[in-house]
Formats: structure tokens, sequence, C-alpha cells
């Protein structure tokens, strides 16, 4: 049996979920803003306490790896850590938006999915900015990851010839713009620990890990720091 911690702090939402295996046992999940430092610790003890278990019981500890929120990701990835070396557990790291697409897959069943369709998770990067990706029904990866600027000619190759589901905060701004007949919006999906699990777990059977000294969360984008505002001062 494989019991690990989940943690996706990797947008405004935070989330933590615990799986035995491909299991998932319990979740937490909050969707209040700029509230993961005081929370993301906390979520963790209860999952933890509350189904009987202890740190030293855990197999692995997984993380969304990005991208998203710089200081979300940096969040969740300094909390992961920070437990892997207190019990000496290995780290995974999974694709926020591959687990986007795998919840959309095989976690939201009630929601209307061509079987053709290719799947484009999106996160918002302000302004008309996106991080999105494309991917098949195997959720093999059929365009890399990219931060997009969307205008009205995105994805226009690919929507031609194929229906394309898009979804995420990222896609919510995108709905006005992206107007071609075989484009799909499906509502109220955010990137969750449960989305995680299945994806975890064949990392931890493949035994991919990460260093925990050098791995560091896929920003995607260089940080740009926004200037300090000072009360009194212009």
């Amino acid at each position: 049996m494989a019991l690990i911690l989940q943690i996706d702090t990797a947008t405004s939402v935070c989330s933590v979920a615990l799986s035995k295996d491909e299991e998932l046992l319990d979740a937490r999940e909050s969707f209040e803003k700029n509230a993961h430092s005081s929370l993301i610790t906390l979520f963790i003890d209860e999952l933890i306490k509350e189904n009987s278990f202890t740190y030293a019981d855990l197999d692995a500890v997984a993380v969304s790896m990005g991208p998203g929120s710089f200081t979300g990701l940096r969040i969740g990835v300094a909390t992961a850590k920070g437990i892997c070396y207190a019990v000496d557990k290995p780290l995974i790291a999974v694709s926020t938006l591959k687990a986007m697409a795998n919840g959309v897959l095989h976690e939201m069943k009630n929601k209307t999915i061509e079987n053709t369709a290719i799947l484009c998770p999106m996160i918002d990067a302000r302004r008309m900015e996106v991080y999105n990706a494309l991917f098949d029904r195997d959720l093999h990866e059929i365009r890399e990851i990219k931060a997009e600027i969307i205008d009205e000619h995105s994805f226009e190759d690919q929507l031609d010839d194929n229906i394309i589901c898009f979804f995420g905060d990222g896609a919510e701004k995108c709905k006005q713009i992206l107007t071609h007949p075989n484009a799909c919006f499906l509502d109220d999906v955010n990137p969750l620990a449960k989305f995680m699990v299945p994806l975890t777990y064949q990392k931890f059977s493949a035994g991919q890990f990460e260093d925990l000294a050098y791995f560091e969360p896929f920003y995607l984008k260089d940080f740009i720091a926004g200037i300090p505002r000072v009360k009194g001062l212009r």
C-alpha cells in the first residue's frame, strides 16, 4: 500500500488530499483567496489525524508543480519539501495542467465531453495571457505547456480539425474571443489535489521522484515584482 499526501496550491484554490494507491481517502479544499499559508498545514494535519495516520506512515508527498501563481507554488513546494525532509520520504511532482485534464476525464463524469475532443486546461496568467497545454484522451501532451496571449486566431489550426474543450479560470476570459464552432467550454473546473491521485501513483510505482535539494516549481515565466505601494509615497 502506498499512502501519499497530495498538495495543490498552484492557483487561488488551496487543496490537499490523502490517497491509498489510486484510491482517494479524504480531501480538504478552500476557495478563499490569499489563505494558502494559513490553511495548508492545518488541512494536512486534519487529513493525517482524522484518518488515524501519522506523518511517518506516509510513503511519499506529491505536489502540483505548476505552472501557476508564483506565491502559491512556493508555498506548496516549501510545505511538501518540509514534510519530506522531516520524515525522510520522497517527493513527487505532477503537472498542474495535466492534473486538471485528468480531473475532467475521470472525476467530472457529469460533464458532457465529446469522445474525440482535445483537452485544453487553462490557468489565468493575468491580462489576456494564460498558461495552457493540449492533451489527448490518454493524457498525452500533444502541444507543449506555454504562456500565451489569446486572440481570435489562437488554436486556429487545431480547431479546424478537432473539437477542443477549454476549462480552468483562464478559459473563462477566452469565451468571447475563441468563437470557433469547434470550441467548447467547461465551467467550474479548478486545479484540485484529488485530481493528482492517479498521476501521482503512476510516478510512485515507477520510482519517479524529485531531488529534494534542487527541485523547483515550474514557474514558466520569470517573476516580475510589482512596485510596492507605500502610503504617502509616489
